[in-house]
């Protein structure tokens, strides 16, 4: 699919999301890759914001020039001996309460041997008790999980590899606690998108801070990685850029949103954590989102790995010659894979583990005549379809944490 057919696609496209996670509006969100970038007004080379191409795209970053440098010792990979990850989504209630007896049951019977689990949610609550007064001062924490040790102790007996999960800049209680680190409205109020959800600011290195200084406290409890999800700009930023209230400098905010990462992974490299970043599936696929600040090949080079959610119920009518996507699962992730190598080869050693999300649920919204239900069959031409691709490495998303038995995950 040419990247002309595929921007318009996405802009006219009824795309799904399943409530509960990554669910802004994606059509809206993609919008932003054919979007030239917003830049500060101080931009000392305002030729950058310029689109050369007929498409209105900036091309992504040329990841020849991109690997030339001093920091190649931000590369070497923390946990060298780490095992394929093959794991589940995990909500900070399920880890707290009884839904985890079924869940590590799961893994003790079957190839699955990780969990990603909240420790920062969707909300912004911190998802157990913690005694941190910085972090404390920042943001609030909930005793979702109500003994964190305990529940490091059970996994570390199941000998299940633990991801602390951490959404960064949708921080809807971290926002409203400090309004100067969000968007502010010409009224004076935070911003927040239609679902009711506010971000912070980017720009705010406090931001940054706060986030690694969580994923800090995580590697300290013995957590093995760190996945850092809503990395990016809100939905649809680029119609409001001007117009709401934040602090900014002269960079692009591709260059921010990189920026933010590469820092991540300075500070956590040296505790022995890896560090994982969630993108959307589609952003292998077309250039960079200028919008909301993300571009594929700058945020991979800075990570050990990353997970593009290749969700069949994302992609809409046409993607990978499929009329329906969803229904088609081992095409889909098949064409999403084939890109996803082709953007990220030129970087060569820098080129990080890629491990997607797929998916273990069933995208009724879609419509009738438009999506499948998902079982047995589907989880397993996903996986056959990564392993075709020469990638041995997912994590399944359902919401809900329910997940279809009796699977093969060797497919």
């Amino acid at each position: 699919m040419n990247i002309t057919w595929a921007l318009l696609m996405m802009a006219l496209g009824s795309v799904g999301v399943q409530p509960g996670h990554h669910d802004a509006d994606v059509a809206t969100v993609l919008q932003s890759a054919k979007n030239p970038p917003i830049v500060a007004q101080n931009n000392s080379n305002p030729a950058a914001s310029a689109s050369p191409n007929p498409a209105g795209v900036k091309p992504s970053a040329t990841p020849a020039t991109e690997t030339d440098g001093p920091d190649s010792a931000l590369h070497a990979d923390p946990q060298p001996d780490a095992p394929k990850v093959k794991g589940i989504y995990v909500t900070a209630y399920s880890a707290g309460g009884a839904r985890m007896e079924k869940l590590l049951a799961l893994l003790d019977n079957t190839e699955l041997n990780s969990m990603v689990i909240d420790i920062k949610d969707d909300a912004g609550y911190i998802t157990y008790k913690t005694d941190n007064p910085e972090l404390l001062a920042m943001g609030e924490s909930q005793k979702f999980i109500g003994d964190i040790n305990k529940l490091m102790e059970r996994l570390k007996k199941h000998e299940v590899y633990p991801i602390a999960r951490i959404v960064v800049f949708k921080d809807s209680v971290l926002a409203k606690k400090n309004p100067e680190l969000s968007f502010v409205n010409k009224d004076g109020s935070v911003w927040a998108n239609k679902g009711g959800d506010s971000f912070v600011n980017p720009y705010s290195e406090d931001v940054w801070k706060y986030n690694v200084d969580i994923a800090k406290e995580a590697a300290k409890l013995g957590f093995k990685e760190i996945q850092f999800d809503y990395v990016r700009f809100p939905e649809g930023f680029e119609k409001r850029a001007d117009t709401l209230k934040y602090t900014k400098n002269a960079k692009p905010r591709v260059e921010i949103v990189s920026d933010f990462v590469k820092y991540a992974k300075s500070e956590l490299g040296p505790l022995g954590v890896r560090v994982s970043v969630d993108i959307f599936g589609y952003a292998a696929s077309v250039p960079a989102a200028e919008g909301i600040g993300q571009d594929f090949v700058k945020i991979s080079k800075n990570v050990d790995v990353i997970s593009p959610m290749v969700y069949p119920s994302h992609y809409s009518t046409g993607w990978f010659n499929v009329k329906d996507p969803d229904k088609d699962p081992y095409a889909t992730i098949k064409g999403s894979m084939v890109d996803t190598h082709k953007k990220l080869n030129p970087l060569g050693s820098y080129k990080p583990i890629i491990r997607p999300w797929i998916q273990d649920f069933t995208a009724s919204w879609l419509g009738s005549g438009h999506y499948i239900k998902y079982g047995k069959q589907q989880v397993e031409d996903q996986v056959r379809a990564l392993k075709d691709q020469n990638i041995d490495e997912f994590l399944l998303w359902n919401a809900n944490n329910r997940y279809t038995e009796n699977v093969n995950y060797e497919k």
